[in-house]
């Protein structure tokens, strides 16, 4: 019976040590990408920030854009839009886009804004109120409406960011200089709902050179698409991060640091291409909003880019004056270049 106990005690130490050591081993790293919580995307009465919610309103982060239950499918034409139950109504703005100013550098087809570049634009074109939530925190919050334009009237911080119903204001495309408001005129912003580069890439055509060009794309001066497993999905990979944060990201393989592209059907859009470009009348690669940045990161403008440096203290202090330092996201043009081969 005595050896009976000293061995359950030997084990329990023994396995009381391997429990700890193993927790200490399986504690999960902070991401270089940081969190939500930590960035304007935060809009509970948490965020701190000018465009939080005041208290007594909401605590919620998610709830602003995403929601379990009920999310949004459709944009106002009844056309299904592949969101991320989005709690949001879509926007029912007319848009206006890049193909529409007639360059000659543009050889991409033009889409309908759809995809998940409606659902940032429920926001960012100004039209409607960031606390216009179809399904509201609690139970007995749902309102098919998410409560028109004015939102669910809760209270927001005036700072020149917001109105007094918390829509965005002071476009620059009406004279002002906030950048956040993106507006309807979408014809001075990096195209979005586009083939990539000039198109190539198709469900039949995974690896591209649908044009039968002397590379993947249609345009030359693009980096690769990757095809993801065996679907009509891609992506471009980022080389700049897997070399900056190899353990979170590895080249040549999807994690969240890549730029992703978004499939459409085009077989189901009715317009006549830009330039010339033929479509495969299939599924194809598209940029979107969501390639370039991704709402979650705590990086500069949320690019896919350099976390490391967005989230250090780099402060210089001279003469006693305290200047910020550079925010290095996209130092030497990193984010366009992983894309653009210049």
């Amino acid at each position: 019976m005595k050896h009976f106990v000293k061995a359950s005690v030997t084990t329990a130490v023994i396995l009381g040590a391997s429990l700890a050591a193993s927790s200490a081993f399986a504690a999960p790293a902070v991401s270089i990408a940081g969190s939500i919580a930590n960035t304007r995307h935060n809009m509970g009465s948490t965020g701190g920030g000018p465009n939080s919610a005041a208290p007594g309103d909401t605590a919620e982060i998610c709830i602003f854009c995403h929601t379990p239950h009920g999310g949004e499918t459709v944009d106002a034409a009844g056309n299904q839009v592949a969101v991320p139950l989005w709690n949001k109504i879509l926007s029912t703005a007319t848009f206006s886009t890049y193909d529409q100013l007639g360059t000659s550098t543009l050889d991409a087809a033009v889409g309908t804004v759809g995809s998940v570049s409606l659902a940032c634009l429920t926001c960012h074109d100004g039209t409607q109120a960031i606390d216009n939530i179809v399904n509201a925190p609690g139970s007995g919050g749902y309102n098919s409406t998410g409560g028109g334009t004015g939102g669910l009237g809760w209270t927001w911080a005036t700072d020149g960011t917001l109105d007094t119903t918390g829509r965005f204001t002071g476009s620059v495309d009406t004279g002002g200089n906030n950048i956040w408001q993106i507006g309807t005129d979408l014809t001075n912003d990096h195209p979005v709902s586009m083939q990539y580069g000039g198109g190539g890439y198709s469900a039949l055509n995974p690896d591209g050179n649908h044009f039968g060009t002397l590379t993947p794309t249609r345009d030359q001066d693009f980096a690769p698409a990757i095809q993801i497993g065996t679907g009509a999905r891609w992506y471009v990979d980022n080389v700049a991060m897997a070399n900056e944060a190899p353990t979170e990201s590895i080249e040549n393989s999807f994690d969240k640091w890549d730029f992703k592209l978004y499939t459409r059907d085009t077989s189901l859009e009715s317009y006549v291409p830009t330039n010339g470009a033929a479509f495969a009348n299939q599924n194809e690669p598209f940029v979107e909003c969501g390639s370039c940045h991704d709402p979650h990161f705590q990086t500069t403008t949320f690019l896919r880019m350099s976390g490391v440096t967005d989230l250090v203290t780099n402060i210089t202090t001279v003469g006693g004056t305290t200047t910020p330092g550079i925010n290095q996201s996209n130092v030497g043009s990193r984010v366009c270049l992983t894309c653009h081969t210049k």
